[in-house]
């Protein structure tokens, strides 16, 4: 396995295909079929046209503050894609390509960037726990998932989402000392796409990589191409077998850049210049695959232009769909803090209804 013998502090950066989509690594090639190949191409096409349109729908004024995805497809799709969808997810807000990936419908993506809390309500088989605003405190609420799986001796791994800026909070390190005191079968993989809002990757860690954090808890860490959607799904494929064999948790580090802003009441262009933008465009995560398929003969131009139109015309749908919906009820904040309501919040939730003479 490549995660046995990597060391983080002196081997190179991991990547199985260059910006022109050749393959320069056959032997750790992932096998991947041609129809999952192409499922994993659409999904990252429509991780970026949903960005596009939401974009739009908030400068609008038709959508709150939206995150977007743009430039770091790879690294969230092509590691997803290494789980099942019996293995849980705990992201932070910037993991569209996930979303989509294990199915959350897009209806609930928009409703919930729209602001209607019942967004963050997935159906039963979708295992992903709600957006985690907090930084770094989804790390523990992976790990506490992690926890309870080993616990019940279940077959399950947990895979959680931060960025760089997030390995400065103390909950990614908690988080990762207690995965590895107690084994526990967890990935953690850092989205470094160079800026925690604006601050830029080498002025908060002097870390050479943010792998090499992964050896002060004695776990596997690794620093990945994330714009190497093939890369990706390899790393992450072993992690997801040593996690279920019992060997603990792994770090992942995904390089990857934020193409777009932070979030839309973000200014990128105040604290970085054109130069950089357009160096790392030349790494787009798509245009690399699209190559990849199109000198394999895998998809042409004309199949993916009718598939934009095909998703383009679903996606503006469903926003419609999101501006019709109805307003969340007040009484409904009680019912969604536990499974089932304490005491306390019945007696709360009782008083509220006498109060508005809601029946």
């Amino acid at each position: 396995m490549i995660l046995e013998s990597y060391n983080p502090l002196k081997d190179e950066m991991f990547q199985l295909i260059d910006d022109e989509g050749k393959v320069i690594n056959e032997k750790d090639f992932p096998k991947i079929e041609k129809e999952e190949m192409l499922d994993l191409f659409k999904t990252m096409i429509k991780s970026r046209i949903i960005d596009t349109k939401a974009l739009q729908y908030q400068r609008q004024g038709r959508m709150l503050t939206y995150a977007p995805n743009l430039g770091q497809e790879a690294t969230q799709v092509g590691s997803i894609s290494a789980t099942s969808k019996s293995d849980w997810v705990a992201p932070a807000f910037r993991e569209l390509g996930v979303w989509l990936h294990r199915d959350t419908p897009l209806y609930s993506i928009f409703l919930y960037w729209y602001g209607n809390e019942l967004g963050s309500k997935t159906p039963e088989d979708v295992k992903i726990l709600p957006v985690s605003i907090p930084i770094a405190s989804q790390c523990q609420h992976a790990t506490g998932l992690a926890y309870s799986i080993k616990f019940k001796k279940e077959d399950n791994v947990v895979i959680t989402y931060l960025g760089d800026g997030g390995t400065s909070q103390g909950d990614f390190h908690e988080a990762m000392n207690f995965a590895a005191a107690k084994k526990l079968p967890v990935i953690f993989v850092i989205q470094n796409n160079q800026y925690a809002i604006s601050v830029p990757r080498k002025k908060q860690s002097n870390s050479r990589t943010l792998a090499q954090k992964a050896l002060a808890y004695d776990m596997p860490g690794i620093l990945v191409d994330g714009n190497d959607i093939f890369a990706m799904r390899k790393i992450t494929d072993e992690a997801v077998k040593r996690a279920k064999k019992g060997d603990g948790p792994t770090l992942i580090e995904a390089y990857t850049y934020r193409l777009g802003a932070h979030t839309t009441a973000d200014d990128p262009t105040v604290y970085r210049d054109d130069e950089e933008v357009e160096k790392w465009k030349k790494k787009d995560p798509i245009d690399r695959m699209r190559k990849y398929l199109n000198r394999e003969g895998l998809f042409s131009e004309e199949e993916e232009k009718q598939f934009r139109l095909e998703f383009e015309k679903y996606v503006g749908e469903e926003f419609k769909k999101v501006e019709n919906s109805e307003e969340v009820k007040l009484e409904d904040v009680f019912k969604y803090t536990f499974r089932d309501m304490t005491k306390n919040l019945r007696e709360q939730y009782e008083d509220r209804l006498e109060f508005t003479g809601v029946k």
